[in-house]
């Protein structure tokens, strides 16, 4: 039977973190509140410093390493937020760190690492394949690996993020975070389920990198053949043998949402509470919005990093529209005489629906003779604005054709 970490496991790793780490805001939020009906609030990890609350274990880890350990270094692998975090920790206790990062991993996330002041090595398609060579490193060289989420100090350093929520809202009845390879939801579990066991505690999962749930099923971890997700963050293909144990034993219930959730989310993050804040951030948010989960409120939702790619963002955005029915993308077949593109845009214009771009085309193949194609990029107020225009539209006569219909 694996050994939980405790409760004083935590308390010592906040004495740790004393003057290291942020205590990072808990802001209100109202949209959620007025969503679930009852106070709801934002733990701001996105803040924290290098970006996530990854810097907490990893600076528990490295300031325990012993000084001939700190000699040969660190090394670790990730997709960019563990990268930071042990990169500066590894600055502040005075080592020297290597860090392993999938060749696709975010471009603003890789320099940050460098800012840092790590060597950074771009290996493999996933945070796993990169884990495999840095664990081969560490074992070629002596340098220590640090793992992103499977070990006692890592899951420690986290929980202390529940100590803070706890403090800052005492009655919180519900934990909701992200959850990728399971640290920083083990952490929370451990120290809230420890001075509060009535709180429920969830973790949320990216519907392409779900490892939990069947892992759950199983009773032991499993691997997934494949996973995608815009998610980063929390891609994760098997669940740590350690933080497994954890959340089978202390987190209540492991939820999944779909990446239009997640950009959602984003997009009312954003919008509504003024935050930037990374995908894997966001899922726990996403799941309160779209309902997957019932909580009892007041509820703290774990922003847990902020390090977005500002083109990733962009995509993002539009996602998030397209999802919330503001942004639609058709295409109108309608008559080729003169005055008809103008009677089109016209049409929209009195419906107050904004025009992003149009592309008229007149030679196709699958056009006939006489016959004009106008593809659209339309900014509307919601799924209701959206639905009567499409409706005025084709009352009116045209053919209007969404991506995907024939």
């Amino acid at each position: 039977m694996t050994e939980l970490v405790g409760l004083a496991d935590v308390q010592a790793a906040r004495e740790l973190l004393a003057g290291v780490t942020r205590t990072t805001p808990l802001e209100p939020s109202r949209p959620l509140s007025a969503a679930l009906g009852g106070p709801a609030w934002l733990k701001c990890e996105n803040v924290q410093r290098a970006g996530s609350y990854k810097v907490r274990g990893a600076y528990v880890r490295i300031s325990r390493l012993s000084a001939e350990e700190r000699a040969g270094g660190v090394v670790a692998a990730s997709a960019g937020n563990h990268a930071q975090g042990v990169a500066l920790a590894a600055g502040l206790v005075g080592t020297h760190a290597t860090v392993f990062m999938p060749v696709n991993a975010p471009l603003p996330k890789v320099a940050a690492t460098k800012g840092y002041g790590a060597k950074v090595e771009l290996i493999g398609n996933t945070v796993d394949e990169s884990m495999v060579a840095a664990q081969t490193f560490a074992e070629r060289t002596g340098a220590v690996f640090i793992h992103p989420f499977d070990h006692r100090d890592v899951i420690a350093g986290q929980g202390t993020v529940a100590l803070e929520i706890l403090e800052q809202c005492p009655d919180v009845k519900t934990i909701i975070t992200g959850v990728g390879g399971g640290g920083l939801v083990s952490g929370i579990a451990v120290a809230a389920k420890a001075l509060r066991p009535d709180i429920r505690v969830i973790g949320v999962q990216a519907t392409g990198a779900a490892a939990y749930p069947p892992s759950l099923l199983a009773g032991e971890p499993v691997r997934l053949p494949a996973f995608a997700t815009i998610a980063d963050g929390i891609a994760v293909g098997r669940p740590g043998d350690l933080t497994f144990s954890h959340v089978r034993k202390l987190v209540d219930e492991v939820v999944t949402v779909s990446e239009e959730d997640i950009s959602r989310a984003l997009l009312m993050l954003l919008e509504r509470g003024k935050q930037v804040v990374e995908p894997a951030g966001a899922v726990g948010v996403a799941a309160l919005l779209a309902g997957v989960v019932q909580v009892e409120t007041p509820v703290v939702a774990v922003l847990s990093g902020g390090n977005i790619d500002p083109l990733l963002m962009l995509r993002v955005i539009e996602h998030g529209l397209a999802a919330a029915g503001r942004y639609l993308r058709f295409t109108v077949r309608c008559s080729d005489r003169p005055g008809q593109l103008a009677s089109l845009l016209s049409e929209i214009a009195e419906h107050r629906a904004n025009v992003v771009d149009v592309e008229h085309q007149r030679v196709h193949p699958h056009l006939h003779l006489g016959e004009v194609e106008v593809a659209l990029s339309v900014e509307t107020r919601g799924v209701e604005h959206s639905d009567t225009l499409i409706s005025a539209l084709r009352a009116s006569g045209y053919q209007v054709v969404f991506a995907g219909e024939g």
